[in-house]
């Protein structure tokens, strides 16, 4: 058994619970039956499957599954696939962990050594079945999935650093008990990486820094990391005490570490990623040419990686991509990402060269597949959603709404660059809040603005439940915004307004713009053949159809994840007169059913409050 199976927890308690940082250990598992044989077999070189001096090691991951239990829907479960002669096709129903779990234990078969390693963001921002229950169930089917271990991502802190320590640990929720009688959560059976977050006191990991895995002899190291600047997306109160380093500067300490302990195979599950040229799953970013390969962060943080490290698994940016980029010494390296919501998973063979306990770089190979739903769903996964779906059924199963066709929420896709600047589910939402907050015991809101990140799925007519199709319940709602962060009004002059729109081009935000949802009657133009706070058009900034005046004050809705100033708008924690109304959720939920009914759907929002010079 490796040594990821043990539940000596103790050695993976969070810092602030008062536990301290024990290493990871690592069990040698017994010789597999016929060993002597495959012994003989693959000596020297042999088939680089067991014995020999040479062997495959199979690296299985995925990244960004964000508690999706249940097939996902609309275009969060399609992919696109790029085709030989250069066309792309869409591939329509894909993810869902009932599958993702079929198709990783089917890739098992047949290598003696095989890793499961995952890139962050596994739970938070999870649709009900998973949500409600503060994402025990995805931590209970990651433990069946036979996950060896995982990076934090900046989701893993949506509810704090107390809370991630009871899901890799265990016991009942501090407030709501445990969900059943007669069971008590187990906790992970995985260890979360997380080097880089430190105590501000005694600058310890909060978590484990990293994780051997070893078996026969053969040693591989997992750095685990989350970006740098998880602090500004993620809420302030729940990281208290908590600092996020830099990655590369992190990354390259623990190298050091694993290779004083004698490790020299070495991969770092890095929760940041990139973009690449093309937004289809299979596409080839070591492509030469112009507007070819990969570009965003990691590019950067690749190039700077120490060579001791021979493979780099991404996510974040829940895009797809197996690149080679070089690192400080010019030689290529596996950098990876499998999309999100278990769509795909990576398949990466690790060739491990017994005489120099390294990996043979020249002989890594990394692909993606499609999670499709044509096996046989797993009968555990099954069970285990069955058992959640039971359990949340009095609440997820109650109408909420009517819509007459799909209100989409698209993902960014590199073919498509401004496709996702303004988006039918954003407009709904925004409109949602500015009618929340807009009487005058509200705050007499006149405006909304609305972060991107915060929209998770879109609305989908035809719905697998069999509610009916255009029904909208609430576990879909909730699917929609499951941060339940709380709606709030606030002044802001103009000029601040102005700033915040630039700040969604421009500062922390330049390279990976986000763009604000607005409400109706807000409108502006961008300008995307400026760069930076320039593409802001300030004199088309209007509110009903007038220009914003700099020096007025206005009253502006937006939850109060925006209001910290969070995500790379600073300007917005300036707002001053704060008043505090009901959560985004119950906004959400209010305004569908105030607006819609079965004879009379809810059409998608109109686009166009948002113009784009190209």
């Amino acid at each position: 058994m490796a040594a990821t199976r043990k539940k000596n927890k103790a050695g993976r308690r969070i810092l602030a619970l008062g536990a301290g940082l024990a290493t990871v250990g690592a069990l040698v598992a017994a010789m597999p039956a016929g060993a002597s044989q495959d012994r003989a077999a693959d000596a020297g070189y042999g088939n680089g499957k067991g014995w020999g001096r040479m062997v495959d090691v199979q690296l299985l991951s995925f990244n960004d599954l964000h508690g999706n239990l249940e097939p996902p829907t609309g275009s969060s479960g399609r992919l696109t696939q790029l085709n030989e002669d250069g066309t792309t096709k869409t591939i329509e129903g894909v993810g869902g962990v009932e599958y993702l779990a079929t198709h990783l234990r089917q890739a098992r078969q047949g290598n003696r050594y095989s890793i499961t390693a995952a890139a962050g963001d596994m739970i938070g921002a999870s649709p009900l079945v998973s949500g409600l229950f503060h994402d025990e169930p995805t931590v209970e089917a990651l433990n069946k999935l036979k996950l060896d271990v995982t990076s934090v991502g900046n989701h893993e802190f949506d509810e704090g650093g107390r809370e991630l320590a009871r899901l890799q640990n265990g016991g009942c929720h501090p407030v709501e008990g445990c969900y059943e009688e007669g069971r008590t959560f187990s906790g992970a059976h995985f260890p979360y990486l997380a080097a880089n977050v430190t105590d501000e006191k005694t600058g310890r990991p909060m978590l484990d820094p990293y994780y051997i895995w070893e078996r026969d002899g053969i040693k591989i190291g997992f750095i685990g990391v989350t970006l740098e600047g998880t602090a500004d997306i993620v809420n302030a109160d729940g990281i208290k005490g908590l600092k996020f380093g830099d990655e590369v500067e992190t990354i390259n300490k623990y190298a050091k570490v694993l290779e004083r302990k004698g490790v020299k195979s070495i991969v770092a599950l890095l929760h940041e990623g990139g973009m690449p040229a093309s937004g289809a799953y299979n596409y080839d970013c070591d492509t030469p040419g112009a507007g070819a390969g990969i570009s965003g962060p990691i590019v950067d943080i690749a190039k700077n990686v120490t060579p001791q490290v021979d493979a780099l698994v991404t996510g974040h940016t829940h895009q797809s991509y197996a690149c080679t980029i070089p690192d400080p010494s010019g030689k290529p390296r596996t950098v990876t990402s499998a999309a999100s919501f278990g769509r795909l998973y990576t398949d990466t063979t690790l060739t491990y060269d017994r005489r120099t306990k390294d990996i043979v770089r020249t002989a890594v190979a990394s692909a993606n597949h499609v999670v499709t739903r044509d096996v046989t769903p797993a009968k555990d996964m099954t069970d285990l959603i069955s058992r959640y779906k039971t359990l949340s059924a009095p609440v997820a199963n109650r109408a909420v709404g009517h819509i007459s066709a799909d209100i989409e929420n698209p993902l960014p896709d590199p073919k498509k660059p401004f496709a996702d600047v303004e988006r039918p589910a954003g407009n709904l939402i925004a409109d949602a809040q500015l009618e929340a907050m807009a009487p005058a015991d509200k705050g007499g809101a006149q405006l909304a603005l609305m972060n991107p990140g915060g929209i998770r799925m879109p609305l989908t007519y035809a719905q697998s439940g069999g509610e009916g199709d255009g029904v909208v319940t609430y576990a879909e709602a909730y699917a929609v915004q499951p941060f339940t962060n709380m709606m709030t009004t606030v002044d802001l002059t103009g000029a601040q307004l102005i700033t915040t729109l630039q700040q969604q081009v421009s500062g922390a935000n330049l390279a990976a713009p986000k763009y604000l949802q607005v409400s109706k009657g807000f409108t502006y133009t961008l300008d995307t053949t400026k760069t930076g706070a320039d593409r802001i058009v300030v004199d088309s900034v209007k509110l009903n159809g007038e220009a914003i005046d700099p020096a007025k004050t206005y009253r502006v809705a937006m939850n109060e994840f925006l209001a910290a100033g969070s995500d790379g708008f600073p300007v917005l924690k300036e707002h001053k007169n704060k008043l505090v109304g009901a959560s985004d959720l119950d906004v959400l939920v209010a305004y569908m059913t105030a607006h819609s009914s079965a004879s009379a759907p809810l059409a998608p929002p109109a686009l166009g409050r948002i113009t784009i010079v190209k």
